[in-house]
């Protein structure tokens, strides 16, 4: 017994429709490891400067973040992928980011989002899930994970909100757009397959069970394909959301809290598509020759 095995049982659950919270399963890992009945699956670090920092930073992983053992695992590759290409023996003030940024966050023209939504076929129950399920992406900015996680428990009809469960564990409630609620009812009414699962999304053939996270992804990549506008990538729908709220004129912070930034500095990449006000605090070109 591993914490990796726990958590493909925690998975396994998911998809059979059984509630199992992440945060019961880290309570029970630690039950299982304090009682000696867990082996422990992560390899033992040597006694270096090197092997400390990835020490602490998987811990830090497992305990302030929250994250699944397969996380863990795939943050612990990236870091130590980094340190072996390090030449350093003090891996202190390392510059750690090798991303490059774009000049502007890669959303959607208002043209490719209607070409993308009416690539989905509604006369067909998978044309009713990948709407909704793109409308989910496009209007509140959520993950294919999160998207994959939702849950019919989720959704309160009577107020209008929507549970949304994110990284680290978190929990947010936001409005549900309207159009939004009337995208998941017309799936949950004509599309939906009779299931025990409680994931609104599931599959459209057998097995009917719970889309995963790949799955989301897969359907939005299917979608743009159909619709001619090249490979489009789920998370891109996600930034296709701050930017029209950002071209609606809604100020970052309420952004931030759409999005479930933990940051202000993770919104403010993009205000870079407000071009107009952008170049209200540029300075004058200096015109005229020197003497």
């Amino acid at each position: 017994m591993t914490e990796v095995v726990v958590e493909h049982f925690r998975e396994d659950c998911v998809a059979r429709g059984i509630t199992c919270p992440r945060l019961a399963v880290r309570q029970l890992v630690r039950m299982l490891r304090s009682a000696g009945a867990l082996v422990d699956d992560r390899p033992v670090q040597p006694a270096t400067k090197r092997g400390l920092l990835v020490a602490g930073y998987v811990e830090f992983l497992r305990e302030e973040r929250g994250l699944s053992s397969l996380s863990v695992e795939a943050y612990r590759s990236d870091v130590q992928r980094f340190l072996r290409r390090s030449k350093r023996d003090d891996v202190r003030g390392l510059p750690v980011s090798g991303r490059r940024r774009s000049l502007l966050p890669n959303g959607l023209t208002p043209r490719e989002v209607n070409l993308l939504l009416r690539a989905c076929d509604r006369r067909r129950e998978a044309g009713r899930r990948n709407y909704a399920a793109m409308l989910l992406m496009m209007r509140l900015g959520m993950r294919a994970s999160e998207v994959a996680g939702l849950t019919l428990e989720d959704i309160d009809w009577r107020v209008g909100v929507i549970t949304v469960r994110g990284k680290g564990s978190r929990t947010d409630r936001l409005p549900l757009p309207v159009d939004v609620g009337e995208a998941i009812t017309a799936y949950l009414r004509r599309g939906r397959p009779s299931t025990p699962v409680r994931e609104v999304f599931v599959r459209s053939l057998p097995p009917r069970i719970a889309l995963t996270r790949a799955g989301v992804s897969g359907l939005v990549l299917a979608a743009s394909r159909r619709a001619g506008i090249g490979d489009v990538r789920a998370h891109q729908l996600r930034h296709t959301a701050a930017c029209q709220m950002i071209r609606s004129g809604v100020p970052p912070v309420q952004i931030g809290e759409v999005l479930r930034h933990r940051s202000a500095g993770s919104t403010a990449i993009y205000a870079r598509v407000d071009i107009d006000q952008l170049r209200l605090v540029a300075r004058a070109w200096p015109i005229g020759g020197t003497s």
